[in-house]
């Protein structure tokens, strides 16, 4: 480690700093993952707000004298005082109201909205990045697919940690017998495709998201469960391990309390790369059409619809660069986070900037 590290890191703890602004003060200093963080928030932001940015339900509409918010409406916020009628309440197509007056989204089109008048058009005035096969604004499916490419990478992601974590946890702070058959576990695990298992297992359930983050989250806790166990096994020896043995307390106490928050900082590395595993995975299911629902507009499924129309390069360029962006998002942001709580990492980067 250079001097200027070591100055830097001591710099910390004089003025006390925790470890985490540490942490997080060598994260900054790595631009292209601080710009990957900036641009994961700016997607959270896109799936939270997708109904306010395409949808086909206005955000001001006055109808028979009275004013109504239904894009608002959606997400529990009603704003005014008017009671909505039964005929509004039930209706999902707004367009063919008869209104006085109305402001509709940027991207006035529902992502399942079907035109077929406007089938396979290129990227237009009116269809900013064109349509597919069924009239369906491309532009609209990009936006609300960020919704499940998001969801489907973090809850299977979360559902990989916490298997990992356990089995890992398990493995490192018992050893012996417990240890050897979870390692011969995580080895066969290992060795089977994850892919065509989660095909294999896709051909007997029925078409289901909830499905899909489930099968992909049991198919890639292997990595986690691994990084884990040789955390643990490091950090059992500590002293402060024994002095908690010596008080009494429980195992589960000393695994989860005492060295988990000790240990989980190297684990953190794989799950930014898990979720952009996660999300190539969901869309290869999507783009083979298993797995996944057919009136669920995903990014996989917005391209596997090119396979139709050769010639409608939009359906393959659009979809194709979003998972592209998304998944280099996430591995620049797994580098960064490996490069910030590194000391090796952070030692030869600051001898090369010396």
């Amino acid at each position: 480690m250079s001097v200027e590290t070591v100055d830097a890191v001591s710099t910390g703890v004089e003025k006390g700093q925790s470890y985490s602004r540490i942490v997080w003060g060598q994260f900054k200093k790595n631009t292209p993952a601080l710009l990957s963080l900036y641009g994961i928030a700016l997607l959270v932001l896109v799936a939270l707000g997708a109904d306010l940015i395409a949808g086909d339900k206005p955000y001001y509409m006055e109808y028979k004298g009275k004013t109504y918010f239904p894009a608002f409406r959606q997400y529990g916020i009603y704003l005014g005082l008017v009671e909505w009628p039964a005929d509004l309440r039930r209706r999902r197509n707004f367009k063919k109201l008869k209104v006085d007056q109305a402001v509709y989204p940027p991207v006035p089109y529902a992502p399942g909205e079907i035109l077929l008048r406007d089938k396979y058009q290129p990227p237009n005035a009116k269809h900013w990045l064109g349509t597919d096969r069924l009239g369906r604004d491309v532009l609209s499916g990009l936006i609300h697919g960020t919704r499940y490419a998001l969801t489907i990478g973090l809850v299977a992601v979360g559902l990989s940690l916490a298997i990992g974590l356990v089995l890992g946890a398990m493995a490192g702070y018992f050893g012996g017998w417990t240890d050897l058959a979870l390692s011969r576990l995580f080895e066969l695990w290992a060795a089977i495709p994850s892919f065509f298992l989660i095909l294999t297992a896709a051909a007997f359930f029925s078409p289901s998201l909830f499905f899909v983050m489930i099968i992909i989250g049991f198919t890639s806790w292997v990595n986690i469960a691994r990084l884990t166990r040789s955390q643990f096994l490091q950090v059992r020896s500590y002293d402060y391990v024994a002095a908690a043995r010596s008080l009494g307390y429980s195992d589960t106490r000393i695994m989860f309390r005492h060295i988990l928050p000790n240990a989980i900082g190297p684990v953190l590395i794989p799950v930014a790369f898990g979720v952009a595993g996660a999300i190539l995975a969901e869309s290869g299911l999507s783009f083979l059409g298993v797995g996944v629902p057919a009136e669920v507009i995903t990014w996989g499924a917005l391209l596997a619809g090119a396979r139709s129309n050769a010639a409608a390069w939009w359906l393959v360029v659009t979809p194709g660069l979003a998972i592209f962006a998304t998944v280099t998002l996430y591995n620049l942001l797994g580098d960064g986070l490996r490069d910030a709580l590194d000391p090796k990492l952070r030692g030869s980067s600051g001898e090369e900037s010396g």
